[in-house]
């Protein structure tokens, strides 16, 4: 591992404070995926012979080699947006309001079932997360279980972080429950017995992989499975059926949302008339997935109109960038702040036709102009570099938090170069979340919440540079780096303070700090812990200053500044 502790902002007269996970994603090039477990995670484990030669064929860039690291408070925050969300759309003013321009087919069929695997899709830069989409259809999330089986640490700081096999079979073994949860909300009392994954051409799809996974994991736990396109289901005798297979739920990958195209006929007539579980389903995509209802969540007065609680209110205002449907109207006003604007039809999904405005034609926006656009405010992407070719590449990343009925299932990271995620890029792909708690040893991994309750103590640790500077790093990175297994380049050569404060922990929080210990460390010329050479401390050299010791408490018990 390398990892770069300070900012490299000519800018700033002293060198700003970086946050220990964006250290971790701007210099850390450690490789965590294991291909050979990986392989066999796609052949044996979970998939079938010959899937794994397929994903090497169709889709080479499907996974990253390298994590995502991502703050543990950021990912609590995601939570929270989405609990929030639920608590809104849960209201009857908003159902009323948004059920009454969609669709009818978005009031037709089922009331009960939710709708399998939300994906809420998050930028993360330098501190600030904005949610940018909502997806009701989100792929990725068996992939995803793969990857996290296939994952190897290089060093102690990498074996805190990584997820662990208890956290993915809390996300494999759920995904079954949450799809009979669904068949028992349409009111049914009889075991679940068949499945179908439906999608347009599924072997065409570039995901197709991730269909074979879905069916062998449906079919291990004792349920009928099929891969179908739309038009090879059948409508007969008040039944949905794939050949000689009659369907009691449809796993739903369609983009055709609310069941338009001829090809959705028969799949239409069952949902109609409740003879087939349909999920997610033509209401879930109405009430979360059109792109208007993010600016209604992005909106102060609408949401006082709904009577959302303020709390709620300033929590979304906060992480739903500024959203508004683009009206002819305000073409100028639009035009002149394009820069700052992403230009998405409300009915997109995939990226397509969807711009940056300091990318915008004339031609392309008469387009957007005739068109159903919303205008989102920019938030920028996080930025992770990899090694290519023995040379440091930048490339973006988002978030993409898989929930059910609100409780999210897992976090994953898509790494991507251009203006979306493509799956294209060499290096990247999903990648996984690695995290600690709050910067010490403590590590966080969803599902399961190992996080929760009192976990006693922890340590956190701070290097003190001669700039009154105070950098924050998660224990088991100083530990790796005590034990000689990660480097830091950007400190070659120098002598730091180090303080570690030993804190008492309330409901896993930071509640009283027990203990303070400050030593010196010395980096070599490479950046390695030189213990030899380092000297003694003593009070003069040592002791942090009155502005050092504020900003530890700062950062100590008010995580978000991470």
């Amino acid at each position: 591992m390398n990892a770069t502790l300070t900012s490299s902002n000519p800018n700033s007269s002293h060198r700003a404070p970086l946050g220990a996970f964006d250290a971790l994603n701007r210099a850390c090039f450690c490789f965590s995926l294991d291909k050979d477990v990986l392989a066999q995670a796609l052949e044996s484990e979970l998939g079938q012979p010959g899937l794994s030669a397929m994903v090497r064929e169709r889709c080479p860039y499907l996974f990253a080699a390298q994590p995502v690291f991502v703050a543990a408070t950021q990912l609590q925050s995601i939570a929270e947006v989405i609990r929030a969300i639920e608590s809104v759309v849960a209201l009857p003013a908003y159902q009323e309001q948004v059920l009454a321009s969609a669709p009818a087919m978005a009031r037709a069929g089922h009331g009960g079932p939710h709708g399998a695997f939300f994906g809420y899709d998050f930028h993360l830069h330098q501190g600030h997360l904005g949610l940018i989409e909502i997806n009701t259809n989100a792929g990725g999330a068996m992939l995803n279980a793969v990857l996290a089986r296939a994952q190897r640490a290089c060093c102690t700081a990498m074996e805190a972080m990584e997820p662990t096999l208890s956290s993915v079979t809390a996300l494999e073994i759920p995904i079954v429950d949450m799809f009979r949860n669904e068949w028992r909300l349409a009111g049914h009392a009889q075991p679940l017995a068949s499945i179908a994954i439906v999608d347009e051409a599924p072997e065409a799809q570039y995901l197709y992989p991730e269909f074979l996974l879905f069916q062998q994991l449906f079919e291990r736990h004792g349920l009928r499975a099929v891969i179908a396109d739309p038009a090879s289901l059948e409508w007969r005798n008040g039944v949905l059926w794939h050949g000689d297979l009659a369907v009691d739920l449809v796993y739903n990958r369609l983009t055709d949302f609310y069941l338009e195209q001829a090809t959705s006929a028969a799949l239409r007539e069952a949902y109609v008339q409740q003879a087939v579980v349909l999920t997610p389903h033509p209401r879930a995509h109405a009430l979360y997935a059109d792109k208007r209802r993010l600016a209604l969540l992005s909106d102060a007065a609408q949401l006082q109109a709904l009577g959302v609680a303020q709390a709620t209110q300033q929590l979304l205002l906060e992480h739903v960038p500024h959203t508004e449907v683009v009206n002819a109207a305000d073409e100028q006003r639009l035009w002149s702040a394009r820069r700052s604007l992403f230009f998405k039809p409300v009915a997109g999904f995939g990226s397509r036709a969807a711009y940056r405005g300091d990318k915008l034609t004339r031609r392309v926006w008469q387009d957007i102009l005739a068109g159903d656009y919303v205008a989102q405010a920019i938030v920028a992407p996080g930025e992770r570099q990899i090694e290519e070719h023995d040379a440091a590449k930048t490339l973006k990343f988002d978030l993409r938090a898989y929930a059910y009925c609100g409780a999210v299932q897992w976090v994953a990271a898509r790494m991507y170069r251009g203006q979306t995620t493509n799956f294209r890029t060499p290096g990247g792909g999903f990648a996984p979340v690695y995290s600690t708690v709050d910067g010490s040893g403590r590590t966080c991994h969803l599902p399961g919440n190992e996080c929760a309750g009192d976990a006693g103590h922890a340590s956190y640790v701070f290097l003190l540079d001669g700039g009154n500077g105070v950098h924050p790093i998660p224990h088991a990175l100083y530990v790796s780096l005590a034990r000689g297994q990660a480097l830091a380049p950007m400190l070659a050569g120098q002598t730091l303070r180090l303080a570690d404060w030993y804190v008492r922990l309330k409901a896993g929080a930071p509640d009283t700090v027990v203990n303070e210990t400050y030593t010196l460390v010395r980096f070599d010329a490479q950046g390695r812990v030189d213990w030899s050479s380092t000297p003694v401390a003593d009070e003069a050299t040592g002791w942090p200053t009155v502005a050092e010791r504020a900003q530890m408490h700062a950062l100590l018990f008010a995580p978000a500044v991470q």
